[in-house]
């Protein structure tokens, strides 16, 4: 079990890059991210040209220049630590992007297929088996604990707070941590 406040988030940012390492090179590049903003589009059948495609390439491809940023390298790709090591000083430097929120946002709209400003358990499960590829038995669990008010539905507030947490929180049992299964 995982018990230090580094080895959790580390062991998230890890679970990150295996998921985002779609060709198992070892490396991660632009085209690991340009394959999950295709994921969402196909997942969600959203056009190149709608907004939120617009803003997942946007905000995909601002995040990925801040990971090399912070990565310190002159190379186009990343290694699994450089990843993590990168990873953690995007998520606490907010000068240029706010990545929890940034992506909390951006990844709500998409999932919110009807727009009504909550996800409810379809649109979540979909996100589980169409984007993360996640399709254990009990990935419907992180529902009920994203749903901290526990009305049936997911709202942009838990949702971005449920990001957060799974960018900053060792907690083992927060909603953010759960977002890839149980650590």
């Amino acid at each position: 079990m995982v018990t230090a406040t580094q080895d959790v988030i580390t062991t998230k940012f890890e679970r990150t890059f295996d998921s985002l390492d779609a060709n198992n090179d070892g490396y991660l590049d632009w085209s690991d991210y340009q394959n999950l903003a295709d994921r969402y589009l196909k997942a969600y059948q959203i056009g190149k040209d709608d907004r939120r495609a617009r803003g997942l390439h946007s905000f995909y491809q601002m995040y990925w220049l801040e990971l090399l940023r912070h990565a310190g390298t002159q190379g186009d790709r990343l290694t699994k630590d450089q990843f993590i090591t990168a990873s953690r000083l995007t998520s606490i430097d907010t000068s240029r992007l706010n990545l929890a929120d940034g992506a909390g946002h951006v990844i709500f709209d998409v999932i919110d297929v009807n727009g009504d400003n909550e996800i409810n358990k379809d649109e979540f499960a979909r996100f589980l088996r169409d984007v993360c590829r996640i399709d254990a038995p009990d990935t419907m669990d992180a529902f009920a604990q994203l749903d901290t008010d526990g009305d049936g539905a997911i709202s942009r507030h838990e949702f971005i707070r449920a990001v957060r947490e799974h960018f900053f929180s060792d907690d083992l049992d927060a909603p953010g941590s759960l977002f890839f299964g149980h650590i």
